[in-house]
């Protein structure tokens, strides 16, 4: 069974009680920052969870790479914590060297490894990366750094493939989230990393695991755990937010003039994984 899926236009700033995103990857051609500070500007929250690889640095030491939109990012969230919300940054792999800094505060942004979001509900969700129970991160970082490469190349490929259908009035297509839905390995890879992070949530005695890495937002029951992902603001511009009321959304956000988004309902989705 499918998400209901369904498009909401914004008029006015939509408010959630909570917040969650992750993968920007500030410091590369593929981050996109100007949606994202579109989204800002319509969608308030208490609490902001930043959900790792919010800078790359993995690009930045390979050459540096910040126009204003991606300083201007930085500088809203600032303002947002200056306005009073609470803004949790939990470090992914790209940004790994802000790990050192755990428990530490930045400009009132709290630096952790992993939190427990405690729900409107009462219902606990443990909010991490990911990476950690991504075997060729932990193992082999010189394949990571290939593939890292690799989907920087195939995003470039991609940018001009889609400047053609754009030219021809067609939407936006992606390359590789075609390739991580057709390709079986890669469907079982998340089926895998599913249930690593659904486990972990038990460890800890949460009923529920937020967490990114991958760039595939999902919102489905594993066993008795809810497993949700934010997917990313490279190519598909997803967040999570949790309503007044304790559901969970989906956001995917349309980076066009017309303001809007489709929300996914917190129903199960099921898909093949085979």
């Amino acid at each position: 069974m499918r998400t209901d899926i369904h498009d909401v236009q914004h008029s006015g700033t939509k408010r959630y009680r909570t917040l969650f995103v992750s993968d920007l990857h500030l410091g590369t051609k593929a981050c996109q920052a100007e949606a994202f500070l579109d989204f800002l500007r319509d969608t308030e929250a208490d609490r902001i969870y930043l959900v790792g690889d919010i800078v790359d640095f993995w690009r930045i030491k390979r050459g540096a790479y910040w126009p204003q939109a991606h300083n201007d990012v930085l500088q809203k969230l600032l303002r947002r914590v200056r306005k009073g919300n609470d803004i949790i940054f939990i470090p992914g792999n790209h940004d790994e060297a802000m790990r050192d800094y755990c428990g530490a505060r930045f400009g009132g942004i709290s630096i952790e490894r992993n939190a427990i979001h405690v729900g409107a509900d009462g219902r606990r969700y443990l909010i991490m990366h990911g990476d950690e129970f991504d075997v060729v991160v932990r193992y082999a970082k010189w394949l990571a750094l290939f593939g890292d490469w690799s989907y920087e190349m195939a995003l470039w490929a991609n940018s001009h493939f889609n400047a053609v259908r754009r030219w021809f009035g067609m939407p936006y297509w992606s390359l590789s989230a075609y390739l991580k839905h057709k390709v079986k390995r890669a469907v079982n890879y998340i089926g895998e990393f599913e249930a690593a992070l659904a486990a972990e949530a038990r460890k800890h005695g949460a009923q529920g695991v937020i967490c990114g890495h991958i760039h595939h937002a999902a919102m489905r029951q594993v066993g008795d755990v809810l497993y949700i992902n934010t997917g990313d603001w490279v190519e598909s511009c997803t967040a999570v937010g949790e309503t007044e009321d304790g559901l969970f959304e989906i956001i995917r956000w349309s980076p066009h003039p017309i303001r809007t988004s489709r929300v996914e309902s917190p129903v199960e989705e099921l898909e093949a994984a085979a």
